[in-house]
């Protein structure tokens, strides 16, 4: 081939591709010598689009990375020496001014072999923790991962730890809640496995874990609890104590009666497990009952009141999210209370000079006396003293925060303030203010939005008062006049309003029905005493406050700040203050007014006379005393009569003789303060009986408000979802099964027959004015 004939074309500048090959010299099609297709060039936001090939690598770095870094912690990790956990200290407790409460005493515990420990006893604590601890890892990956994606969804902190994991935890290192420390518990863990047996860890576990009462190990557990040492434990005691490592405080059925179901229905998930991974037969299962547990024996330490306040401070640092009781039973924390010494005294000597000290060892009434009292301060929410029982030792429930007894009467006033409050009226219009007459009639019946109801309460010793003014039905505690208010509020308006005010809207039996007026309703001492202090306050309502502040190693613990809310209107808070004023003047708690300051209060008497409760305030200070009755054998509740050398006890008699005893000691070095109220309109002013029409309520034709809804329809919304004011809690749909519910005086339950869920018989039985009028009411 001659030089003329090797021609190259010249190079396109239009960047055209060169025929008939390209640049490249690959002829048109994109195939070269090698038949390998040419990729496109990546253009736009593809190009910051990681190709797959990028991904892969960077992916395996990754692992690469991670793997080192465990094979580097591994390494650099070893099994540490046991934490302080293991071998806890003692807390301490104080007063406000730094003297010493209590010490909560040694740690209680006693090691014992896995040989030891009964094989059903290990099989419940398994089926309760960790079911496949003997053939898993020591680490579940995938139960983290859940555990984790459950907390970052919302779901709740929910634990994924194995049993491995949790000795780990509780013998080397500690219970906070940090990323560092899981890493720790995660290579310790894997360690652990490889150095020790299964058993060798079960058993380290079983030795450490915290089951309540200060028991550290289920050897002390089982002295604790039954008694008895652990070889000696049956089945149902071995599934009620693994049930304690889930919630020990709380599932102690002793100390919190009002825990049992929750602590039933976990026992019998431990039970069902066992059964499911073949450790328990059907039959075994059917035949096992639940077993109460003994009363505590605590240390002596906790003699007296400081048992209780321990208890008290225990529950408060656990329910407010600050040291849960794990956390709490390593020790070394001090605590400073904001019970005041010299309050917290005179509260114990005015309950030994009026109660204590008139028992007699001749009356076996005596033997059922029980006190519980609580004080705040309204502006602060501090509570200055608690008053347990007799002797924590003796008496191991407390009875300021127990939620088992009846409140009685002492409830009324929450229904005159929610009155004011949803500017509510009668049936005929009238609005509700402390001068609107009702008809006290005794048994009258309570007439509701389709006319008379079943629901027929008996007035105190079957009194019939006639037509009189809501403040003297306050004066007397007139229930034939507060079941028909609370139905012409409203009952889930009613229940709405002491919830604001402080009442646990999850309460035992605060049902919205007319029958709450008369204190149905199962709240503690310490719960009315708040509610007492936000009308003390005019109506603005925080939470109480206990704890004032918490060091370990010279290092505090940060508190969550007291937050006040105006929980119902200062006129409707004043307004309940002036009516409960004269009650101390000239009705039934005139023995308060030994305290010889301005003061407001209520009495009250549960069914059957079990409870006799004094609630009252000064300007600077709310207390509630209940007089309770308890068999101390069985634990069941029991009538007052007889008791202190009386035919009956009532709220009017040692409880507000007891709450002027304290209350004027409390407050002895302090000048008496009058009360600055400021009352709705039309508080003061007179307004004259009406006629009554044949089914006891106000004749329509009478006098009526002009400023009233003249249908006169006062029925509650019917979500029972109405606010008592803007900005506060409600009390939520309720149901309160008929107008009757379970009134103080009788049996009637919440259906249309007499017998309640307790007796079994809710179809057949009387009707709910039946029920009421069968026993004594309350005053």
């Amino acid at each position: 081939m001659s030089d003329e004939s090797q021609h190259w074309a010249p190079r396109d500048p239009s960047g055209a591709a060169a025929a008939p090959g390209d640049e490249t010299g690959r002829p048109p099609g994109g195939k070269g010598g090698g038949g390998k297709k040419a990729r496109p060039r990546r253009t736009g936001w593809r190009r910051a689009v990681p190709t797959w090939r990028m991904s892969l690598g960077a992916l395996l770095g990754l692992a690469l990375l991670l793997g080192a870094g465990i094979f580097a912690a591994y390494q650099l990790v070893d099994i540490p020496a046991a934490n302080a956990a293991a071998t806890a200290q003692s807390n301490v407790y104080l007063y406000n001014d730094g003297s010493v409460i209590a010490r909560d005493g040694d740690v209680n515990r006693e090691k014992v072999k896995l040989s030891q420990i009964p094989a059903t006893v290990q099989h419940a604590v398994l089926a309760a923790e960790d079911r496949d601890f003997y053939s898993e890892r020591a680490v579940d990956v995938k139960a983290m991962a859940r555990a984790g994606w459950n907390t970052a969804t919302g779901k709740g902190k929910q634990g994924g730890s194995t049993i491995t994991q949790q000795y780990v935890k509780n013998y080397y290192l500690g219970q906070e809640r940090t990323l560092l420390r899981k890493a720790k518990e995660f290579v310790i863990a894997v360690k652990l496995n490889r150095e020790k047996t299964k058993d060798q860890i079960f058993e380290g576990y079983l030795n450490t874990s915290y089951f309540g009462r200060n028991a550290y190990g289920i050897q002390a557990a089982a002295q604790a609890y039954y008694g008895k040492n652990v070889e000696d434990l049956a089945t149902a005691e071995g599934a009620y104590l693994a049930s304690l490592l889930n919630a020990p405080s709380a599932y102690d059925v002793v100390a919190h009666p009002d825990n049992e179901p929750a602590a039933r229905h976990r026992w019998n998930y431990v039970l069902d497990g066992m059964v499911k991974e073949g450790w328990l037969t059907s039959a075994e299962r059917a035949n096992t009952r639940f077993p109460t547990p003994g009363k505590a024996k605590p240390s002596t330490g906790l003699s007296g009141q400081r048992g209780y306040i321990v208890q008290a401070v225990e529950e408060y640092l656990d329910q407010r999210g600050i040291l849960d009781g794990k956390t709490l039973a390593t020790g070394g924390y001090r605590i400073t209370t904001t019970l005041d010494k010299a309050k917290q005294d005179a509260f114990v000597e005015a309950v030994d000079a009026n109660v204590t000290s008139k028992t007699s060892t001749d009356r076996t009434a005596d033997r059922n006396v029980r006190v519980g009292g609580a004080s705040i301060v309204p502006d602060t929410g501090e509570v200055v003293a608690l008053y347990g029982g007799i002797d924590y030792t003796k008496q191991y429930v407390s009875n300021a925060t127990r939620r088992d007894y009846q409140v009685g009467s002492i409830f009324k006033p929450f229904v005159l303030t929610s009155a004011v409050v949803n500017n509510s009226t009668t049936r005929d219009g009238r609005r509700i203010t402390p001068n609107t007459v009702y008809d006290g009639t005794n048994k009258r019946t309570v007439v509701g939005p389709q006319g008379p109801t079943d629901y027929a309460p008996a007035n105190e010793d079957d009194v019939d008062h006639g037509d009189i003014t809501v403040r003297t039905a306050t004066d007397k505690s007139v229930n034939a006049v507060y079941a028909q208010m609370a139905q012409d509020v409203g009952p889930a308006k009613v229940r709405a309003t002491a919830v604001a005010l402080g009442i646990p809207a999850d309460t035992p039996d605060l049902t919205a029905s007319p029958s709450i007026a008369l204190g149905t309703a199962n709240a503690s001492v310490l719960d009315m005493t708040e509610a007492y202090a936000t009308l003390a306050d005019h109506g603005r309502h925080g939470r109480y406050v206990l704890v004032d502040k918490i060091t370990k190693d010279g290092a505090e613990i940060r508190l969550p700040a007291r937050t006040t809310t105006r929980a119902v209107t200062r006129e409707a808070a004043d307004t309940t203050t002036a009516v409960l004023r004269s009650v101390i003047e000239g009705g039934t708690g005139r023995a308060a007014g030994a305290v010889g300051r301005p003061a407001a209060g209520k009495t009250g008497t549960a069914e059957e006379d079990r409870a006799a409760w004094f609630a009252g305030y000064t300007p600077d200070l709310a207390t509630v005393v209940a007089v309770m009755g308890q068999n101390p054998d069985t634990g069941a509740q029991t009538p007052l009569y007889g008791a202190l050398g009386q035919s009956r006890v009532n709220g009017g008699g040692a409880p507000a003789e007891t709450w002027a005893a304290y209350t004027e000691a409390a407050l002895r070095s302090s000048p008496p303060q009058e009360f600055d109220l400021r009352p709705a309109p039309g508080s003061d002013e007179d307004e004259a009986p009406l006629d009554e029409d044949s089914d006891g309520t106000a004749d329509p034709s009478a006098t009526s408000d002009p400023d009233s809804d003249p249908s006169g329809d006062t029925t509650d919304d019917p979500s029972g979802d109405t606010p008592a004011t803007p900005g506060t809690e409600t009390g939520g749909n309720t149901s309160g099964g008929r107008d009757g519910g379970r009134d103080t005086g009788g049996n009637d339950g919440g259906t249309d027959g007499g017998g309640t869920e307790e007796d079994g018989d809710g179809t057949d039985g009387g009707t709910a004015g039946e029920g009421a009028n069968g026993t004594r009411a309350t005053r």
